[in-house]
């Protein structure tokens, strides 16, 4: 990435990780807000949303498929990151299962961090409460935290909301019904328009998907 470039806050559909060869960037994510260099790597999965804004050296890195049935750290080092560059040249898969932490790489610890943290573990958390608590106005909230993450707390917490509910969608037979009311939406119809919106696919399309991939299947 080229040096001093801001990225915007996106999300890719499908998970993957990051190695970064050299220079660095700073990341805010779903997970907090990180500072990456040279033998860190950062995890992004399924349609997890963040922004990037690159140190002035720019920074080296590769891509590699987010390996299955690996449990692996957010973000973590490795103690020898061209050796997995070098495997990725043949093989992405092989190198991706290759990747063993030495370390972790931790978050920023300023109040937008630990709001991100409070949101993803107690999503139905009142801002307004949590403003009071921080000793900070409303607006101060919502416009630092808009600032450090790219997008207002309250649709943080409709994404973190809506992750969580695809996560069950895919892996439990909970009723859609239960699923929205367990995971804070008003109603299912709720729950209906926010993996549509993250996903593209409705409810029932985004489990019957994963239902059939987990049997060996290939979705469109």
């Amino acid at each position: 990435m080229s040096a001093g470039v801001s990225i915007a806050r996106h999300r890719h559909r499908d998970g993957y990780v990051t190695i970064i060869l050299a220079g660095g960037y700073h990341e805010a994510g779903l997970d907090g807000r990180r500072e990456l260099g040279a033998g860190h790597v950062i995890v992004h999965h399924a349609f997890d949303a963040h922004l990037d804004h690159v140190g002035p050296g720019g920074a080296d890195l590769i891509n590699l498929p987010l390996p299955s049935g690996i449990e692996l750290p957010v973000a973590f080092t490795i103690d020898d990151p061209d050796a997995i560059a070098r495997l990725a040249e043949t093989d992405p898969g092989e190198a991706a299962a290759a990747l063993h932490p030495s370390g972790v790489v931790g978050t920023k610890s300023d109040w937008p961090d630990r709001l991100a943290a409070d949101l993803v573990s107690r999503p139905d958390e009142r801002l307004g409460g949590w403003a009071d608590r921080a000793g900070l106005a409303a607006e101060t909230l919502s416009r630092g935290f808009r600032s450090a993450f790219g997008v207002a707390p309250a649709r943080f917490r409709a994404e973190v909301r809506a992750r969580r509910a695809m996560v069950l969608i895919e892996q439990a037979e909970l009723s859609l019904a239960n699923i929205a009311a367990d995971c804070g939406f008003s109603d299912q119809p709720h729950l209906n328009r926010a993996i549509v919106e993250l996903t593209g696919r409705s409810p029932g399309q985004w489990r019957r998907s994963n239902s059939f991939k987990s049997r060996g299947g290939i979705s469109n």
